[in-house]
């Protein structure tokens, strides 16, 4: 489990396929202090750690991942955000992340707000539903507050600390964002759905 508070910046070092793609990334956190087979968000898609050195680590992703996620763009030299996985007794600063990327969302415009940015995108169709004005959405692993929600699209807005200390500023329009949607309108969706169909 994650917070969603993104805590470093790492790079794509290399990206070796095989028969999954193995994926090494640099990052600035102890890894004396990461075990093997431990969870790290990696804009927000929870990848194991199956190799690791001083300053970096290898996490292996799947064709289904790689099918689901934004992860199939990333190149050696692209920049993602980071987050350690949530222990028992850490400040939830954010909201409950699991790193299950349920989808896509384009990013369809960035404007500039006082000191701020606000973001308009766009989920993929099937997201829509579980997006709610003033509710948490995690975009690349990052936790977010909904300021806004239209028939298509949704708003947030970026204050300059996060977009100075997440990979948001190297974004533009038309790019794709891993999406999470908050854990509890997922399970209500899926307790409406177990209701409906019980009524049928």
């Amino acid at each position: 489990m994650f917070t969603g508070i993104i805590t470093h910046i790492g790079t794509v070092t290399r990206i070796e396929k095989t028969g999954d793609t193995r994926m090494t990334v640099s990052a600035g956190f102890d890894m004396d202090s990461v075990a093997i087979g431990a969870s790290i968000a990696c804009s927000g898609c929870c990848l194991t750690v199956v190799d690791k050195g001083p300053g970096w680590f290898a996490a292996d992703v799947s064709a289904e991942t790689l099918s689901k996620t934004n992860l199939s763009s990333w190149k050696e030299g692209t920049r993602i955000n980071l987050e350690r996985a949530l222990k028992v007794g850490d400040e939830l600063g954010g909201h409950i992340v699991s790193g299950h990327v349920d989808g896509l969302a384009e990013l369809v415009s960035i404007a500039p707000e006082g000191d701020s940015h606000r973001l308009t995108l766009r989920p993929s169709p099937e997201l829509v539903a579980f997006v709610a004005q003033k509710g948490s959405v995690a975009l690349d692993g990052i936790s977010l507050t909904v300021n806004e929600v239209s028939a298509e699209t949704f708003g947030i807005n970026i204050i300059d600390h996060t977009w100075k200390e997440t990979t948001l500023s190297d974004r533009g329009p038309g790019d794709q964002l891993n999406m999470e949607v908050d854990m509890l309108a997922r399970y209500v969706a899926r307790l409406i759905d177990v209701r409906d169909l019980r009524n049928v």
